[in-house]
């Protein structure tokens, strides 16, 4: 398995490590944190064949879809009684 490692990407540093996780102690998942985001994140379980060019693109792709999400404006719709 990889070794935890860090990479940067866009201007930002991702540090990643495969750690167990409290739901899952007796399985490896794939922990990145990423300069300006206090968050921690946990996406997808560690593989014997994983490389870190896989982990790498995983996460990137990760990231990026996840800061889409929080990008995309939902328009306010107010509850409405009839």
């Amino acid at each position: 398995m990889v070794e935890a490692f860090h990479f940067e990407d866009e201007g930002r540093t991702y540090s990643c490590f495969a750690e167990a996780r409290r739901a899952s102690p007796s399985e490896p998942w794939w922990w990145f944190d990423v300069s300006g985001d206090r968050q921690r994140y946990a996406p997808f379980r560690a593989e014997l064949d994983d490389t870190v060019a896989s982990v790498q693109s995983r996460i990137v792709a990760f990231h990026g879809s996840l800061l889409a999400r929080r990008a995309a404006h939902v328009p306010y719709r107010p509850f409405r009684t009839r």
